[in-house]
């Protein structure tokens, strides 16, 4: 058991055990002391994790998690996008007497993304995507009191209890096939033939429940909600973290899948619909963290596409890498901006705000336009990897559909700029403190320097290929 292969790991674990343990037992006004447990302990799994790029891509603990730069790029972009929603949460949490173990929650759930992108194992999948929402859930109820958030929660649990369901079945069915759950046995048994029939049930049941913690169709109903009634901060973490871990995890398990499977055509027609469906939704929106959710909806059809095309030969997993980076950056800005205005979220809250809060207002522009793909930001760059190497695949009728989409989006966000600009301000605009100040303007920064050296980035991911 190599325990030094799972350092950034074992940290995770660690840290969210002595968050409990300090929760229980400091008073009160010490709870919000947690932050800084959790802010190093992040801090420490990155810089382990960082320690691992490079390495020849491998499998450890007899093949069942897999060490390779995809699996290592996937955490590092879950661990930062955690780290800022931590940063994000003492000025939003400061008068909720359960403080401490929300945190913990915190790297529980992130703990299980991760998990989700390097299994190499039906099994450990499983346990990734529960554990995941198993801790994701009570995050979105956190505020009792607030019946969008309980309606939200309740939604996010039946639609996962569905999909989780479905999932173990078709690890089952899979099981059953193969004799075994690690996926090069399994790639092993599918070169040598298999019941089709089953295997297509199987294949169905695991993607719908990837398709769940992605937040594709069908199994995206919870996104909307949840981005309206959960705490900001955790609405900012559920709309992007889950996302990484599942598309990775998507992405590798359809990698084993033989030709004779007409898996891609499937994989296309759910981005389709999820592209599709996700930006009319948005269309009609008048509040703007339920119009991000919905947004983060299509981006998940944006996403599939490189699933799509992960088999033919081109470069689809940098560019999913490259493309999850620049929603992960624009989204959470986004949302540091919602929390930093103590979460309004009604468009007729943010009228004339350029008047009031000019930077805050740059900031929200700025993520929006990264969001729909406007040059020069990291947003273009993204997407245009995506429609590169789905044509260079064939699907190039995909790429038009992506493109029909992302001029339908441009009306959305447009809208919500125009309220920012143009609308006579309303009331007082109240700002919720030096926490979220500072994170809206790191990540604004982040933004700008991800766009400006994205060529890096592109020559950092282009080399990463799956293990096994």
């Amino acid at each position: 058991m190599p325990l030094g292969d799972l350092l950034p790991e074992l940290v995770l674990l660690l840290g969210a055990v002595v968050i409990v343990l300090f929760a229980a037992f400091a008073p009160q006004r010490r709870q919000a002391g947690a932050v800084w447990l959790a802010l190093l302990a992040l801090v420490v799994a990155m810089g382990l994790g960082a320690r691992q790029w490079g390495l020849p891509p491998r499998l450890t603990f007899a093949g069942v998690w897999a060490l390779d730069d995809v699996a290592i790029a996937a955490k590092l972009l879950i661990l930062a996008s955690g780290a800022l929603v931590v940063a994000l949460s003492p000025d939003w949490m400061r008068s909720d007497r359960r403080h401490g173990e929300y945190y913990a929650l915190c790297l529980f759930s992130l703990l299980g993304m991760i998990m989700m992108a390097s299994a190499h194992d039906a099994m450990e999948l499983v346990v990734g995507v529960l554990l995941s929402s198993a801790a994701s859930y009570p995050l979105a109820a956190y505020h009792r009191g607030f019946p969008p958030a309980l309606e939200a929660a309740m939604k996010y649990f039946l639609i996962g209890a569905l999909a989780n369901a479905l999932l173990v079945i078709g690890v089952v069915i899979l099981f059953g096939l193969v004799g075994d759950t690690d996926y090069a046995r399994a790639s092993d048994v599918f070169q040598t033939g298999v019941d089709p029939l089953a295997l297509s049930v199987a294949v169905a049941c695991i993607v719908m429940g990837l398709t769940y913690k992605l937040g594709a169709v069908p199994a995206h109903a919870w996104m909307p909600d949840v981005a309206q009634g959960a705490p900001a901060p955790i609405a900012a973490l559920l709309t992007v973290a889950p996302k990484i871990g599942a598309a990775v995890a998507l992405a590798r398990f359809v990698s084993l899948l033989p030709d004779s499977q007409a898996w891609p055509v499937i994989v296309a027609l759910i981005s389709v619909a999820t592209m599709t469906l996700g930006n009319l939704a948005a269309l009609r929106q008048t509040d703007l963290r339920r119009l991000l959710g919905w947004s983060s909806v299509s981006q998940s059809g944006y996403a599939l596409m490189a699933i799509v095309v992960v088999g033919s030969g081109v470069a689809a997993l940098p560019a999913l890498l490259a493309f999850l980076v620049a929603y992960a950056v624009a989204n959470l800005l986004a949302f540091a901006v919602v929390t930093h205005l103590r979460g309004r979220t009604e468009l007729a809250h943010y009228h004339g705000l350029a008047r009031r809060q000019p930077l805050v207002t740059a900031a929200l522009i700025v993520a929006l336009l990264s969001l729909v793909g406007i040059p020069p930001l990291v947003g273009f760059f993204g997407k245009f990897l995506l429609f590169e190497v789905t044509i260079a695949a064939g699907y190039a009728w995909l790429a038009v559909v992506a493109a029909f989409n992302t001029l339908v989006s441009l009306y959305y966000y447009l809208r919500v700029i125009a309220v920012l600009m143009f609308k006579a301000p309303q009331g007082e605009v109240q700002v919720l403190g030096r926490w979220s100040e500072m994170v809206l303007l790191g990540t604004f920064l982040l933004l700008i320097l991800v766009s400006l050296g994205f060529e890096f980035l592109q020559a950092v991911l282009a080399p990463i290929a799956l293990a096994g």
